[in-house]
């Protein structure tokens, strides 16, 4: 799908506040709403636009600690393990990667207890050969959106 210019500036805007109605992107972008309303349309049909949600501070959550782990799989199961892994609730992020491992996690967790029963867990999923874990002391910038 191509996007122009009024596309991204849209998208953009939904990125900043999704809560903004088409009316107010309109007004703000000078376009019509009806004309918002289906740039949007079209965007969600194509998948550019997947969902809305909220951004949440974990840590008022009780999510004080993340982890990155690194995971070593046998080379014809990565695929199944990512898939596995990503339906785990604390698991923020799977990443199938280039380097000396395959795979790469970000989860976020409550308790050190709670991020050891998480690797001792994962460790022992069939066809996982290693897992290396990184506990994040601190946190310069966490935010996915590209705006």
């Amino acid at each position: 799908m191509n996007l122009d210019k009024n596309d991204e500036r849209i998208l953009k805007n939904l990125l900043v506040d999704a809560r903004l109605s088409a009316r107010q992107l309109g007004l703000k972008l000078g376009m019509s709403t009806v004309t918002i309303l289906s740039r949007i349309k079209k965007l969600e049909k194509e998948k550019v636009i997947k969902g809305y949600t909220a951004l949440i501070d974990h840590e008022k959550l009780g999510y004080t600690l993340t982890a990155v782990i690194e995971i070593i799989a046998k080379k014809d199961k990565i695929i199944d393990i990512e898939t596995e892994l990503a339906k785990i609730e604390n698991v923020c992020g799977v990443y199938d990667i280039t380097g000396n491992t395959d795979t790469l996690v970000i989860a976020k967790f409550k308790s050190r207890n709670e991020l050891s029963e998480f690797v001792k867990g994962i460790a022992s999923i069939q066809n996982i050969e290693n897992t290396i874990t990184h506990v994040v002391l601190n946190t310069a910038k966490e935010d996915f959106r590209l705006a």
